[in-house]
């Protein structure tokens, strides 16, 4: 008997005696089913590049990407009244993913999002139309040296960069992911599927292309920067704990662990691990927030990103960063609520004053609404400090409220244009309201929700979030934050005044008349906002009963 048959034999008995075999995953397809199909439609979207004619491609990727977005929707709706939000909550995927109420508020807010954004990616009637065709506010070809032959020739060719659609659902499905993840090894994935197509996005601008690189290139290296602090966080948490699962840390934060490892013994006593890696992470996650001091990105990316770009990443990527650190704090470390509250405490306190206060200095519009979204990220941090349930149902009403006020503010901005694309200086707002009334009265509701004026969406959450954070021993900050909305409301009310009062200049922009898409999308903007804040007690009730995580 050769050599190598004794080995064979010898692998085969092995392997018929083996009794531990290694256990396939057990997925369950049907609660995961938002995710899966948003991925599933992107995949589908880059075979559409691939092999449809170009003349047939965006209007084949916009329905794909409506249908999508409107099918993971239904899913979510469906996973919602088959009680899977609140008594059948559960871990699903072999403990990656919790499917439980705050993750099916959050998915279902960020894909209403995400369509609404998709309706003004798709907007092809602002632009002038270039040799004949029409065209959107994207680059003719992305990879074109901006005012080089390549790029004359692709806008001579017609060309449009349609990638953009299957590039936004991979976006989304990251941040479907993100809220939801329930270990730390996910958290990170899907942090990065939903970065790296918002990276590509920023930087495709039609107008202003050197501007709109440089935002891509600033977003992708801070981006790069927090993405590694959220990993080493996660690596010392690991060390920490001797896991990356959620409950599986807050056992050994609250010590109720069963068994330790004899060989994690030495480390999970190490409170030094435990800290460091809980702030790093949560330095990744604040980045995403936008709160000061991890802000420095959002102002330039804001101003330099396609503007529909910048409503769909102001409106999603906040729900989903959001969502991400309220089951951090609320599910990992709230053994250590002692520990973060203070610096969330100083965080929060900085990131509304400093957002207020630099926003009164801007000139320019996009810039003006990227300070106030940080001021934002200030008071919703305040229901995040609650640490009651009141918190988190606060914090995910004033997530819906806000997010389809950004989108709206943003698509606004949109329209009103100048010979060198959109005049978003502020000078040129001037006397808007005598020149088309209705965009600048639309415009004037959004600041004063942002403001958070009675009977918009933004009081309603604003209300939601100071109540619940005074009741949570937070007054002090409430109190800061009043004071921040006062001085917030300066500015925007500076802007209406602006818009009204003052004499429309001769050179002024125009207003572009938009298609249905955009039209839409301003339209729900104004319902929601109005919608919520004169009647918001049946969603203040749904976001109650969806703010308990599963353990």
């Amino acid at each position: 008997m050769s050599h190598a048959a004794t080995v064979h034999s010898l692998w085969t008995l092995a392997a018929d005696g083996a009794p531990n075999r290694i256990p396939g995953p057990r997925i369950e397809y049907a609660q995961l089913s938002p995710t899966l199909i948003v991925l599933g439609a992107a995949v589908v979207g880059i075979l559409l590049e691939a092999f449809l004619p170009r003349r047939a491609r965006h209007h084949a990727q916009l329905l794909l990407t409506v249908v999508g977005l409107g099918a993971a929707f239904a899913a979510v709706v469906a996973l919602a009244a088959g009680g899977y939000g609140t008594d059948k909550a559960r871990v699903a995927a072999m403990g990656a993913v919790a499917v439980d109420g705050p993750a099916l508020f959050l998915q279902g807010t960020i894909l209403l999002v995400g369509l609404v954004a998709v309706f003004t990616f798709a907007e092809r009637r602002l632009e002038p139309a270039a040799h004949g065709r029409p065209v959107d506010s994207f680059a003719a070809q992305g990879a074109a040296v901006p005012g080089g032959d390549a790029e004359r020739k692709a806008v001579a060719a017609g060309l449009t960069t349609s990638e953009v659609f299957p590039l936004t659902l991979f976006a989304i499905g990251g941040m479907l992911v993100f809220p939801a993840a329930n270990d730390l090894l996910t958290l990170f994935i899907a942090l990065e599927v939903f970065s790296l197509p918002l990276y590509v996005l920023c930087g495709l601008a039609r107008r202003q292309r050197l501007l709109s690189q440089e935002s891509a290139v600033k977003y992708f290296l801070l981006g790069a920067f927090s993405s590694a602090f959220l990993l080493f966080g996660v690596a010392l948490l690991y060390g920490y704990a001797g896991t990356v699962t959620y409950s599986g840390i807050a056992d050994v934060v609250g010590g109720t662990t069963r068994s330790v490892d004899p060989a994690l013994a030495a480390t999970t006593g190490n409170d030094a691990l435990l800290l460091i890696g809980g702030a790093m992470v949560l330095m990744g996650l604040l980045f995403k927030v936008g709160a000061v001091p991890f802000h420095m990105w959002t102002p330039d990316v804001y101003q330099g990103a396609p503007t529909p770009v910048t409503g769909f990443m102001a409106a999603a990527t906040k729900v989903a960063a959001f969502g991400a650190l309220l089951r951090l704090l609320y599910v990992v470390l709230p053994g250590m609520r002692w520990d973060w509250r203070p610096v969330m405490w100083g965080v929060a306190i900085v990131t509304m004053l400093f957002g207020a206060v630099v926003a009164v200095t801007q000139t320019d519009v996009k810039r003006l609404l990227a300070y106030s979204s940080i001021a934002h990220a200030g008071f919703i941090l305040a229901g995040v400090i609650a640490t009651t349930p009141d918190g988190v149902s606060s914090v995910l009403f004033y997530l819906a409220a806000y997010s389809f006020v950004t989108l709206g503010a943003f698509a606004v901005v949109t329209l009103v244009r100048d010979a060198g694309g959109e005049a978003t200086h502020l000078s040129k707002w001037a006397g808007l309201g005598r020149r088309s009334p209705l965009v600048a009265a639309v415009f004037a509701v959004f600041l004063l929700a942002f403001a958070g004026i009675p009977l918009t969406s933004g009081f309603a959450g604003k209300f939601a979030v100071f109540k619940a954070a005074a009741q949570g021993g937070a007054a002090p900050l409430v109190i800061v934050g009043v004071l921040a909305s006062a001085i917030a409301a300066f500015f925007y009310i500076r802007v209406i005044v602006l818009m009204f009062f003052s004499e429309p200049r001769a050179d002024g922009p125009t207003v572009a008349v938009p298609s249905a898409l955009t039209s839409t999308a301003i339209a729900v903007g104004v319902v929601v906002t109005l919608v919520l804040g004169v009647a918001p007690q049946y969603f203040l009730d749904l976001a109650g009963q969806s703010g308990v995580f599963v353990r």
